[in-house]
Formats: structure tokens, sequence, C-alpha cells
């Protein structure tokens, strides 16, 4: 893997491919969402692996990016709350629909029910969401709220920030 990304400031979702094995559909199908880490970087951190109650993660070294057994992973999102990089999402699909958990540490926070704009992976608005979860920052395990937005399936590994509409 080329370090561009490190310039670039985000992963592309095809060099996401090749460092991580996502999730079958059949398991972002399932009853519970998914721990999707987009974390290449061999760096000393091991939050997500210590907090993780099933043991889902695994790091053979505390270098090693992390790598989420799938099918033990039961949804919690205390990855997604504790990882200081912000290099956790989790996502579930619903029919047509997804819902991607992910950090957010921008002002205004949405409230449940509001409609927020989605961005990519580069920051561009690419469409529109329903946040329906909100675990604010006094409540997350970690230092970062954590808002789950219901968005179109097809968005659901571009879109990794979102823009609240005031």
């Amino acid at each position: 893997m080329t370090e561009e990304y490190l310039e670039r400031g985000y992963l592309t979702l095809e060099e996401l491919k090749k460092k991580v094995e996502l999730p079958s559909e059949e398991r972002l199908q399932g009853k519970h969402p998914v721990a999707v880490p987009e974390c290449p970087q061999r760096i000393p951190c091991t939050p997500c692996k210590e907090i993780c109650p099933v043991n889902a993660i695994k790091m053979d070294n505390p270098n090693d990016p992390p790598v989420v057994n799938y099918d033990r992973c039961i949804g919690c999102s205390l990855c997604v709350q504790i990882c200081p990089g912000l290099a956790f999402f989790m996502i579930q699909y619903r029919d047509d629909k997804a819902r991607v958990t992910m950090p957010h540490e921008l002002l205004p926070m949405p409230k449940r029910g509001d409609e927020v704009i989605l961005l990519n992976r580069k920051g561009e608005e690419v469409g529109k969401g329903k946040v329906v979860l909100v675990i604010p920052r006094d409540k997350s395990v970690g230092d970062t709220a954590v808002v789950t937005v219901e968005m179109p399936k097809e968005l659901a590994w571009e879109v990794r920030a979102i823009k609240v509409v005031v």
C-alpha cells in the first residue's frame, strides 16, 4: 500500500479494501451492526481491542492495525466511541437503507430525527440522511460523541461524516 493517503488525509475505499477484509453482505444485513476498522497505520494504539467486550478485535502486536472478527462483533459501538484516531465505523444494512455509526467531533451536535448532510471521505456533500441515535461526548466511553445516521444503502461505504443543517 502506498502512503498517498497520509498526504491526501483520507483513505479511499479501494485502499481500504486492500488493507482490510470487509464484512460480507450477509453479515451487513445481520441482526446487529458490525464494526469496521479504517486504521491502516502501524502505531502503538490498543483501546479498541481492550474495550471490546467479546474479544472481536485482534492485534497480535500493539503496533498492528486492528482486525475485527465480524462474526463475533455484537455491534456495541464501544470501539467507535473510544478510538482516538476516529478510525472505527459501524455499518448495518436494513433493506434499501444503511445505518452508519461514526464519530462526530463538530458542532453543532445533531439531535435524533434531524436531517443531516452526508459527507464522503473527501468532505464532499453526497446526500442527506436521518440521525437515528446520538451518544453525546459526556455519555461516550471515549472522548468522542457518536452518531448513527440512516442513509441510502449505496452510500454506506462512502459517507464518513455529517454536516448538521441549522
